[in-house]
């Protein structure tokens, strides 16, 4: 039978609290009673749950993860970033998708309530922006990931340089001689589709070819709207010798719709991605693209949450982890 802490507390002669005290180096006690219950400790061989020692102290070392949904293709890097911090550091993770909608979000608040975790890592799921500031109103800590320029300054942030990436992206296909591009945008409501489209739209103006509103094409970041797009354009006779794609799964769709076409890639048509997931170097040809820090963001952000738990103020300030520049024969 497994010791438990009231053997201890009944073979050292004083009370559980006692024992929970010395256990939690809690309050003032005689050292002489204090060396007392060690020594039982050790004879007994008590291993105390490490829920009941944290819970205790205060704290759960658990820190919590909400995302909207993990079949996102560069999730698994952000996840896989900050567990590699929290387990480094003996946190575990507990991880919520909104998959289920409401459903979901109430299993998840559920667990708010129930304060088990210290902290929220979060990729906010669409819809819940207003919830999520109202737990950190309420004392949350937590730290958000991904392009949230509406709340910089409120709730602490981790991004990555969207318009710059864009602009890169941009002087790229200017270097090798592309004039006429098109863009397949994101969803309208997505920060990073405005950043984007600003990056990439205001380097063309400044060198001299501005692009139209008929050449930016609204995307939803899926394969089919890359195909889909690239098929309309071509029957309404459009011109263009490159495309720059908000992602890279909608920037592979272009890629068989051109290749469809009897477009040569990048003879023809230029075309740049932007993510840089895995499947970007397994395009044919391998995609040129911007590359997210997406690994790099969720270390950060645990990280951030972490140093909070030892002391350290909550930045008020978003952290901004450069994007980089990846050339692959889409544009070679």
């Amino acid at each position: 039978m497994a010791i438990t802490i009231a053997d201890v507390a009944a073979q050292a002669k004083v009370s559980k609290t006692t024992v929970s005290r010395v256990l939690n180096g809690k309050g003032e006690l005689d050292e002489s009673t204090a060396a007392r219950v060690r020594a039982v400790i050790e004879e007994l061989g008590y291993v105390p749950s490490a829920r009941a020692v944290n819970l205790a102290r205060g704290r759960t070392r658990v820190v919590a993860m909400l995302v909207p949904s993990l079949t996102w293709p560069w999730m698994g890097e952000v996840v896989q970033g900050a567990v590699d911090v929290l387990e480094a550091e003996e946190y575990g993770l507990l991880l919520f998708t909104a998959n289920r909608g409401a459903d979901s979000m109430r299993q998840f608040n559920a667990q708010v309530a129930a304060k088990s975790f210290d902290g929220l890592l979060a990729i906010e799921p669409e819809g819940t922006l207003d919830y999520i500031a109202t737990l950190h109103s309420r004392g949350l800590p937590m730290v958000l990931i991904d392009d949230r320029d509406q709340i910089a300054g409120q709730i602490p942030t981790i991004g990555t340089t969207n318009h710059t990436g864009a602009g890169e992206a941009a002087r790229h296909l200017i270097s090798i001689g592309r004039t006429r591009p098109l863009m397949i945008t994101g969803p309208a409501r997505f920060g990073c589709t405005q950043q984007r489209r600003d990056g990439f739209a205001a380097v063309y103006a400044e060198a001299g070819h501005p692009i139209s509103d008929d050449r930016v094409l609204l995307g939803d970041f899926k394969h089919a709207c890359g195909v889909e797009t690239i098929q309309r354009a071509i029957a309404a006779g459009v011109e263009f010798d490159a495309v720059f794609c908000h992602n890279d799964i909608s920037a592979a769709g272009a890629m068989q719709a051109l290749l469809e076409a009897g477009r040569r890639i990048p003879e023809d048509v230029a075309v740049v991605g932007f993510d840089d997931i895995p499947m970007a170097a397994q395009t044919h040809p391998p995609l040129t693209t911007v590359h997210q820090p997406m690994r790099e963001m969720g270390e950060a952000a645990a990280r951030t949450l972490l140093a909070h738990f030892e002391g350290s103020p909550l930045p008020n300030r978003p952290t901004i982890i450069p994007a980089t520049f990846t050339v692959r024969d889409s544009t070679r």
